[in-house]
């Protein structure tokens, strides 16, 4: 957000915590009008400083109250390796979010499932059989007082 000015930023932090605010909302919220206001948006859209809307879901009442964050550790630190990871992890639908990190693990993974039982078929079916795999540490979430996500 550093090359944008403060109405700019003030656009990103009112839509980062309500996408479906109207534009005249915004506009009054940001104080410019809502023809400027709607300009900048799409401004913002067509940079990619914006990259999409979404719903934020309740995931208890989908079905997936179960969420751990586990790290992983290759047994190969190889650009084959790492990929051949990605594109598995890229097909399993229980992973919400992948990261490569630094440190003692490869990756952190967020994985979203129906209870442990799905969690321990994910751990044993999908994460237990991937060649590249040597390390697995599951943290469980009990709660998340505070989550920003989108």
């Amino acid at each position: 957000m550093s090359d944008l000015d403060q109405i700019g930023q003030h656009i990103l932090r009112v839509l980062s915590t309500n996408g479906r605010i109207s534009n005249i909302d915004l506009a009054d919220r940001v104080g410019l009008s809502p023809s400027a206001c709607l300009r900048r948006v799409q401004d913002l859209e067509r940079s990619g400083t914006i990259k999409g809307y979404r719903a934020v879901l309740d995931q208890a009442a989908v079905g997936k109250s179960f969420t751990a964050y586990i790290g992983v550790g290759l047994s190969d630190h190889s650009k084959a390796s790492q990929e051949a990871f990605e594109r598995s992890i890229a097909l399993a639908p229980e992973v919400r979010e992948c990261h490569n990190t630094t440190g003692v693990i490869e990756y952190m993974l967020r994985v979203e499932v129906a209870d442990l039982a799905a969690y321990k078929s994910f751990h044993t079916n999908v994460l237990g059989t991937l060649p590249q795999v040597s390390a697995i540490t599951s943290y469980v979430v009990l709660g998340s007082p505070k989550d920003e996500r989108a």
